[in-house]
């Protein structure tokens, strides 16, 4: 399924786009919205797949809407001033949709996101995973399979990597966690976080990640708990 929303300041526009997405099988629209500012605050929680945006609206245009946005999405532009299609296409837009737009119209733009898609889960799967650190006054790529921890120090950060020179550099706790794949790295301790299948066992409140020990405190107990079931650990 693909995650959409869309946001248009004229509410029988919204309309024609919720009927639309009914019709397709594979699309899930979230939420619609006439305020753009709703729209920003609502995408910065909770990030979606796909936006269907309208570019001429009062208080801002989509195009200052899209530039917002803290976590990357696929955007079709609706509007209609054809004027505006050259600076949609420009932020790497998946389709440009003048309106009125008919249902095939609307089908063939969806089909794009939907090939985008795939392309990108299977790309981003096939691609051996790396992260990029400031740290040191240079960018460091690290493996993320070579993390062996992550320990919170102060306002630093220190990566502990296997068989490699350990980083210490200056990113939050939630900073460095947006980077890491959310099934493979878990935040155990206010101060550490840990890759969960590099984890030899635990006992009590403690875990072992050979003969390094980690705490777990207490906020952070039940997630892990729930979270390391999958791989059958000895305790």
């Amino acid at each position: 399924m693909i995650s959409c929303i869309a946001i248009d300041d004229e509410p029988p526009a919204l309309k024609v786009i919720e009927s639309f997405c009914e019709q397709v099988s594979f699309l899930e629209l979230k939420k619609t919205f006439t305020s753009p500012t709703e729209a920003i605050h609502y995408l910065n929680n909770y990030p979606i797949d796909l936006l269907f945006l309208d570019i001429n609206m009062p208080s801002i245009s989509g195009i200052e809407v899209f530039k917002k946005l803290k976590q990357p999405a696929m955007v079709i532009f609706t509007t209609a001033h054809g004027e505006y299609a050259v600076e949609g296409f420009n932020l790497n837009a998946i389709d440009f949709l003048l309106k009125p737009f008919s249902f095939e119209r609307f089908n063939q733009s969806i089909k794009k996101a939907y090939d985008f898609y795939n392309y990108s889960q299977q790309n981003n799967q096939a691609v051996e995973q790396y992260i990029y650190i400031r740290a040191d006054y240079s960018l460091n790529k690290i493996k993320i399979d070579d993390i062996e921890l992550i320990e919170g120090l102060d306002d630093y950060l220190k990566i502990h990597i296997k068989n490699g020179k350990n980083i210490v550099a200056r990113i939050t706790m939630k900073g460095i966690l947006e980077k890491l794949p959310a099934k493979k790295f878990m935040r155990v301790h206010r101060s550490f976080i840990v890759p969960l299948e590099k984890i030899t066992s635990f006992k009590k409140k403690v875990i072992y990640l050979d003969k390094v020990e980690v705490p777990i405190g207490n906020s952070y107990e039940e997630d892990f708990f729930n979270s390391i079931k999958q791989y059958n650990l000895p305790q």
